[in-house]
Order: C-alpha cells, then sequence, then structure tokens
C-alpha cells in the first residue's frame, strides 16, 4: 500500500510540474472520498439486460431509441448564457478583420528561442510539426515555457487527424493549421477533432491546456468556451483542394482557409505570376469571399487584396534579418586572412558584402 501511495504522489507530482490542472480528471469518482459506497440508482442489474439501446430511464431527455442524430446534448460544458467571450487575441483580431500574422517556429526546441519569438511582436506562433522532426513533448514543452505571451501557441499540424489535433490542443494551442485539406470530408474531419461536442467529436482528457497557468482559467472556462475562440485554418494546397475549395470553405468552425503559396505551385507546375497559378489562388479568394472566412497566405502577400492573416519568416530568418538591421553598413566587413581557413578558397572563407548587397554565402 505504502508503495501504490508513493507511486500516486510521484505521479501527482510529476503532473503538477507540468502544467497540467489536477482536477482535470476523466474519471468523476477519482476524488471520492468515500470510495466504494458510491450509489448508481439508474444501474442495471447484475447479469440483466437493461434494453438501454432502446429505452430510456425516466426522467430522461433523449426518449427512445438511442440515436446520433437526434441526440439532445445535455447542459454539462454549455458557454455561458449570451454566448463565449473571446479571449483569444488572434481570434479577437480575426473577428475584427485585422491583419493576423504568425511567426514560424521551425527547426528549434529552445524554449529561450521560442519565447523570444513569442514575445516578438506576432500574433501567434506557428510552430511547424508538417516538416520538422521535433516531437509534441518538445512542443508542449516550449509552449509552456511562456504561455502568456504577445503571440498565443499554435501549429501546424501534419494533416486532419485525430491524434494531431488532439496533441496540439492538449498542448496549449490556440490556432490550428490543418494543411492539404483536399475536399469538403477532410475539412469535416479537421473540425471534428478540433471541436468539443456537440459540434465536433474532441476528446477530453486533461492536459496542459487546462492547466491554470494556461487556460484553465479563461472566463467561461476552458472546455464551454474553446470551440468560439480557437482559430482553424484550412490550408488549399491542391487541385482536388481547389475544385472543393466553396464547400471546403463553408464548412461550420472554419476561421480561415490558406491559399498555400508554394504547393499550390508544386501541384499545378505553376509559379506565382502566370496565368494558371493566378487562377488557382483567386479560387481560394473567392471560396473565402462567399464563406464569410479570413483568407491567409505567405506574408509577402499582405497587400494583396482580402488577405489578412499571413505565415511569417522562421527564426533562422529572422535572426539574419535581425543581423543585417542591426549592423547596416558594418556587416560582414570581417577582416581579411590572406592564410587558412578564412582566407580567399579557404573552407570558411565569406565573400565581401557588395555595395547594397547582403553578403556572405
Amino acid at each position: 500500500m505504502k508503495k501504490i501511495s508513493w507511486l500516486l504522489l510521484s505521479a501527482a507530482m510529476c503532473a503538477g510540474a507540468a502544467g497540467v490542472a489536477l482536477a482535470q480528471n476523466a474519471d468523476p469518482y477519482a476524488n471520492n472520498a468515500a470510495a466504494g459506497t458510491t450509489q448508481f440508482p439508474f444501474a442495471a442489474r447484475a447479469g440483466q439486460d437493461s434494453g438501454a439501446m432502446k429505452t430510456s430511464p425516466a426522467g430522461a431527455v433523449n426518449a427512445g431509441a438511442i440515436n446520433a442524430a437526434t441526440w439532445k446534448y445535455g447542459p454539462q460544458n454549455a458557454p455561458p448564457a449570451g454566448g463565449s467571450p473571446i479571449w483569444n487575441p488572434a481570434m479577437v483580431k480575426m473577428k475584427a478583420g485585422g491583419k493576423v500574422t504568425g511567426g514560424t517556429v521551425f527547426s528549434t526546441t529552445s524554449p529561450e528561442t521560442y519565447c523570444a519569438m513569442a514575445n516578438s511582436g506576432y500574433d501567434f506562433m506557428w510552430t511547424e510539426m508538417q516538416h520538422n522532426s521535433r516531437s509534441w513533448n518538445e512542443a508542449a514543452r516550449m509552449w509552456a515555457a511562456c504561455p502568456w505571451t504577445s503571440a498565443v501557441p499554435g501549429a501546424r499540424i501534419a494533416y486532419a487527424d485525430e491524434a494531431e489535433e488532439e496533441k496540439a490542443l492538449t498542448a496549449g494551442a490556440l490556432v490550428l493549421v490543418v494543411p492539404t485539406v483536399r475536399d469538403q470530408a477532410e475539412a469535416i474531419k479537421a473540425v471534428d477533432f478540433a471541436m468539443f461536442p456537440p459540434q465536433g467529436k474532441r476528446s477530453s482528457g486533461g492536459g496542459q491546456a487546462f492547466g491554470a497557468n494556461f487556460w484553465g482559467g479563461v472566463p467561461g472556462g476552458y472546455r464551454a468556451t474553446i470551440n468560439d475562440n480557437l482559430v482553424l485554418i484550412l490550408m488549399i494546397e491542391t487541385i482536388s483542394g481547389i475544385m472543393d475549395a466553396d464547400r471546403i470553405a463553408a464548412v461550420p468552425g472554419v476561421t480561415a482557409v490558406f491559399a498555400a503559396s508554394g504547393d499550390l505551385g508544386n501541384h499545378t507546375g505553376f509559379t506565382q505570376g502566370n496565368p494558371d497559378y493566378e487562377r488557382v489562388i483567386n479560387v481560394v479568394h473567392d471560396a473565402a469571399i462567399k464563406a464569410k472566412v479570413r483568407l491567409c497566405g505567405p506574408f509577402a502577400w499582405r497587400d494583396r487584396p482580402d488577405f489578412t492573416c499571413f505565415q511569417n519568416g522562421s527564426e533562422t530568418a529572422l535572426i539574419a534579418a535581425g543581423a543585417r538591421a542591426e549592423l547596416g553598413a558594418l556587416l560582414n566587413t570581417q577582416g581579411r586572412p590572406t592564410a587558412g581557413p578564412f582566407a580567399p578558397g579557404g573552407s570558411a572563407y565569406i565573400a565581401p558584402t557588395p555595395p547594397g548587397g547582403r553578403g556572405g554565402q
């Protein structure tokens, strides 16, 4: 018994250190002070078929056979009267039609680097989980280092998938970017696993997002209000996605559609400025306008009509840009040895910066 108690205490201490709200437990009897004495007045009799599939108990809201299509959802976890307060700054700006920027955390697993990015002026962090091999534990650790930064945590996951979406949202993401959405069915799947019932099918298992140092204390409660506060961006990147763009954008729960500049070139064989390329970008534009959702793209398109949310540069690009801005005329003006690895032709040689140029290799 002592060993079991110690294991339970250790687990609780670890959960607390990770920022998990201990009150969040999927077992409603976990904190029962009188274990083994709970009464179950509606329980089936031992060894007997209760007939519950077709017959409801007295006082039930849902009468008759159980049917998912007609089920009346109960009051538990309902948003406050009058609707959910919008406490996610990225969603506030989206609803106001402002231009929303996401800085790309591409390769780092360093909490220090992440926090510097998250406090540098963006609206959200686009933590790259599609084209990077970092683990969800590493992403969650970065977010936990500074959850209340000026840029809220967000992620581009690998694809519309229950496990991918659950891990991002449980870790605390307030912006979820789903790539390569090819048709309405995939868009519905993306919404289903991003939203709690009755709007979607997201599981409730606690986690970092529910913690007091994340969103556990938001107005109205996290579980009851996150459906209205989550920014869900679906990327249209393929010809099949273009063909179903109107229906993708119109799925309830979608906040924005993203015209994927790179992959639409990859999947069409044309580049920006070509009529065939511009045509498919305009299809995404038109779908967003019809569905009255936001339209996203690369930051280079910030002056393109109707685009109001953007993917911005990565941490490595920003370090280089920051150095250029700070150094100005002193950029790449290192001493020039005539011998050794830093001499012309050496393995570490960097070419002099031409007037007005960036220099380097």
